[in-house]
């Protein structure tokens, strides 16, 4: 039981910043560079959350941040909890204002990128991705045995609920605070940064979008930004962006 609980915690670890460096803080954003080894290395542990294409992922986001809780945004929760939660994965192509052509045209020669994308067909692109997540955990049940293998799916499993709640939580105004008058219903929520490795600070992310640092007070713990900075003193970061109100 203590082999599986640790492998569980690793791999959650693992997927985790995945999900909030190489696929938010990196692809989304552009908060901090690095060599493209690294970053494909870092967007694969998040890809492997069943997480779904890069670039419908980073699409999709950049959309959230530029029609944030308006009826434009793709999961807001003032148009319904469900949407907001899991309805907005079930449609099966962008909507009209949503086109990574536009929102996502950094990403859309990149190769590897571009084959996970499936030509913007969703269900193709989801079907891929949940067949490349289940070969993964089968090779490590092939090589390692039962037990990694199920700690690593059941961590992809729980990491990849992270995000979709986080969608909904933390822009409910009455479940955390703001330390910034943005326009949407952004608030920070403590336990959800727990969870999600310093996401859960979101109102500091809505109002600094572009910085690799959202824990911004003493108390606002970002092991995501921890782990940005230790990759920059390693030198396999060549930039970071930092908002002003983190100094």
């Amino acid at each position: 039981m203590f082999e599986f609980l640790a492998l569980f915690v690793l791999f959650y670890i693992w997927h985790t910043l995945g999900v909030t460096v190489g696929l938010h803080r990196l692809l989304a954003h552009r908060s901090f560079s690095c060599a493209k080894p690294l970053e494909y290395f870092l967007v694969l542990s998040g890809y492997l959350a069943f997480e779904g294409s890069p670039i419908w992922w980073a699409t999709i986001h950049r959309a959230h941040h530029r029609h944030d809780d308006t009826e434009l945004d793709p999961h807001s929760p003032r148009f319904g909890l469900f949407n907001a939660h899991i309805g907005w994965l079930l449609k099966r192509s962008y909507e009209s204002h949503i086109n990574p052509n536009i929102h996502a045209k950094d990403l859309i020669n990149d190769p590897v990128y571009r084959f996970l994308e499936q030509g913007g067909v969703w269900h193709r692109a989801h079907i891929l991705a949940i067949v490349l997540c289940l070969s993964f955990r089968l090779a490590i049940l092939l090589i390692f045995g039962w037990v990694p293998a199920l700690a690593s799916l059941l961590a992809a499993v729980a990491v990849f609920q992270v995000p979709l709640m986080l969608n909904v939580l933390c822009h409910i105004p009455r479940l955390g605070y703001k330390s910034f008058a943005t326009a949407d219903d952004s608030v920070n929520i403590w336990w959800i940064a727990v969870l999600a490795l310093g996401e859960g600070w979101h109102n500091n992310h809505h109002a600094c979008p572009g910085s690799a640092k959202t824990g911004l007070k003493r108390h606002e713990i970002d092991p995501s930004w921890l782990f940005i900075l230790a990759m920059k003193k390693l030198g396999l970061v060549t930039r970071v962006n930092i908002s002003s109100a983190s100094r």
